[in-house]
């Protein structure tokens, strides 16, 4: 029999600002985290709607990614041991992304034939923070980088609950980092016709609601502890699954049936009903493609009881970090009492929920779809 698994320390670098406590804050207070930013608007010459990181961190750790990245896990296995943890003999880490410490990648590339500083370029490698985050701490356990795209968050904390059910880990740190709004990237995506720069956060970004264009482009580094120890934890991620679509390198399918088998998956994997999911924490985009495979998951797999929200109008999407914030989310609002649901701002889904509101018994599953095909489900447990 498997041993439950929780999340017993949390760590967040966002656009609000730098820990956890600031996420809470900015979701609480239903207040997107976007500014408007030059250069970042339909043309190289126009302002834009945009979620950056702000400054911060220990300088000696290197680039503002890997100053975000450790800042997280440090700040989550700072929060693990006020709950009671101790790391065991193998602590594993799980590293997620997409793309790793753009900026200087983008830097390395502008210096053409000139050298870079050893030190920058060795920074600029994904296992280097991780390799300092593993001396600092002296953990010992299996590590590695993961990417399903949006859904890295999800697969990352899957993944670390496989290696405790296997009995690779004692414990495991996920962290997944995603800076990677810069002009040319968020220009990008607004040419993709998915990032809305041009209006602001509640215009642009309706999940389950008529006017919906898109998502603010954000950023965040994320990290979670999780064990199979007993803590004061926030939540037991009770199991999940994945699929992939296998249709188009960015369009989802119009058939929901792989969608829909990653959240029945994941229901079965964690021996649950669909009666028991009070919420859905839906991967909410805001743009028609998402709305519609979400919704007919909704429709083919839950009763009308269950509510559906999304935090990306105030957070933005940060792509690969975006599970893990989101997940963080629902832990921080079963300890702090209150579902951070934005509060819609035109028509929407019978079943969205009408705001921030007292939470109800029952479970929670989270969705996490990432371009190519990834789709995602976790089933997190709440007091």
């Amino acid at each position: 029999m498997r041993s439950k698994t929780d999340i017993c320390g949390i760590g967040a670098v966002t656009a609000y600002g730098w820990g956890r406590e600031a996420l809470w804050e900015g979701l609480a207070g239903g207040v997107p985290c976007a500014q408007f930013a030059e250069g970042f608007g339909e043309t190289p010459d126009l302002p834009g709607w945009v979620a950056h990181v702000p400054e911060g961190g220990r300088p000696r750790d290197g680039s503002l990614h890997a100053r975000a990245l450790l800042a997280a896990a440090r700040e989550a296995i700072e929060d693990a041991g006020a709950r009671g943890w101790s790391p065991g003999r193998r602590v594993g880490v799980i590293s997620g992304g997409v793309r790793e410490d753009l900026r200087t990648w983008d830097r390395l590339t502008e210096l053409g034939e000139q050298l870079m500083y050893r030190r920058e370029f060795i920074g600029m490698m994904p296992s280097t923070p991780i390799a300092t985050l593993m001396s600092e701490f002296g953990f010992h356990g299996p590590s590695m980088a993961t990417s399903a795209m949006c859904a890295t968050g999800s697969a990352a904390v899957l993944t670390a609950k496989m290696w405790l059910d296997a009995g690779m880990a004692d414990d495991v740190v996920v962290v997944t980092t995603d800076l990677s709004a810069t002009r040319t990237m968020v220009r990008n995506f607004v040419h993709c016709g998915v990032a809305i720069t041009d209006v602001p956060p509640l215009e642009a970004c309706r999940p389950f609601q008529e006017g919906t264009r898109g998502f603010t482009f954000s950023e965040a580094a994320v990290a979670v502890v999780l064990t199979q120890r007993k803590t004061d934890s926030y939540a037991t991620l009770r199991g999940g699954a994945m699929t992939h679509e296998a249709h188009n390198a960015m369009a989802l399918d119009p058939d929901p049936t792989n969608a829909v088998a990653a959240v029945t998956g994941a229901l079965e994997n964690a021996n649950a009903a669909p009666s028991d999911v009070r919420y859905l924490n839906a991967h909410g985009t805001g743009t028609k493609l998402c709305h519609r495979t979400e919704s007919q998951i909704l429709e083919a797999v839950f009763p009308r009881e269950t509510e559906i929200y999304s935090i990306k109008p105030l957070t933005g999407h940060s792509q690969s970090g975006s599970a893990l914030t989101e997940i963080a989310a629902i832990c921080l609002a079963a300890e702090r009492d209150l579902v951070p649901a934005p509060k819609p701002v035109a028509d929407g889904h019978p079943q969205l929920m009408e705001g921030p509101s007292r939470p109800e018994s029952g479970l929670t599953v989270k969705t996490s779809i990432g371009m190519g095909g990834y789709v995602a489900a976790v089933v997190l447990e709440t007091a």
